[in-house]
């Protein structure tokens, strides 16, 4: 692995790091990701799935897919890319870990400040009164889950086409991408807005901004750097980098 000098530099001393996270990074778990030739919205219509209309029509379909998909995560592991940045964390002052996926697998991991733009597939909620909840059990006799304080049906808390990133973890992230001196977009492909604007933003409040992908993007070439391969083994590379130096301080 061949990084520029500047890059790791900061990688040695820099205070504030932000990262974001797309499912590129969760596809080496096993999770399969939504866009490119193998995606999941290639097999289904996101609108059939993914939106408030549909879920109002077909809870019960919505449900069965949705229960499918965690248990696919339950099933895989974070991998070594998870891992690192969960170490990323511990060596530096301010870290923040934005990420798009739902998979819960950087909090698996061990990272403690992840930041979730678009929800938590382990997480539900009434639509109704709002109260979380934590396990939803879906039976053949009892396929729509149900609120026990008020009876409203139950949703997973996943953020939908046409619903609104939760506000307080954007506005949060949008602060840690302005105040960061290095930024890291890892596996997204950065085209799903607003989070494909958190780089831009880092790189326009001065920060140096790195994208670790399998194959270019579009902001590959707004990027200050762009290293091209696997975040199993770039990531744990540049922990090492950090942890080497950082130690002998």
């Amino acid at each position: 692995m061949m990084i520029s000098g500047k890059f790791e530099s900061l990688l040695k001393t820099a205070d504030s790091i932000c990262v974001l996270t797309g499912a590129g990074i969760s596809a080496e778990s096993g999770v399969a990701t939504f866009r490119g030739t193998d995606g999941l919205w290639s097999k289904l219509k996101p609108e059939e799935l993914a939106n408030f209309d549909a879920f109002l029509r077909n809870p019960d379909i919505v449900w069965e897919w949705y229960n499918h998909r965690k248990q696919i995560i339950q099933e895989v592991k974070p991998n070594a890319a998870h891992y690192a940045l969960a170490a990323m964390e511990q060596m530096v002052k301010d870290f923040t870990l934005t990420t798009q996926n739902i998979d819960n697998l950087h909090t698996r991991a061990g990272s403690k400040r992840v930041l979730e733009l678009h929800g938590n597939i382990e997480r539900s909620y009434c639509v109704t009164c709002g109260k979380f909840v934590p396990d939803v059990v879906v039976t053949r006799e009892q396929r729509i889950p149900h609120c026990g304080d008020c009876g409203g049906v139950i949703r997973p808390d996943v953020v939908w086409f046409g619903e609104m990133l939760p506000q307080d973890v954007l506005e949060e992230s949008m602060s840690a991408a302005a105040r960061c001196s290095l930024f890291l977009s890892i596996g997204t492909s950065a085209v799903v807005y607003p989070a494909a604007g958190l780089p831009l933003k880092a790189r326009d409040c001065g920060a140096y901004v790195v994208e670790i992908n399998l194959e270019r993007t579009e902001i590959s070439h707004l990027v200050d750097e762009s290293l091209i391969g696997k975040a199993g083994e770039i990531l744990p590379q540049l922990a090492e980098i950090m942890k080497t130096s950082r130690s002998q301080k």
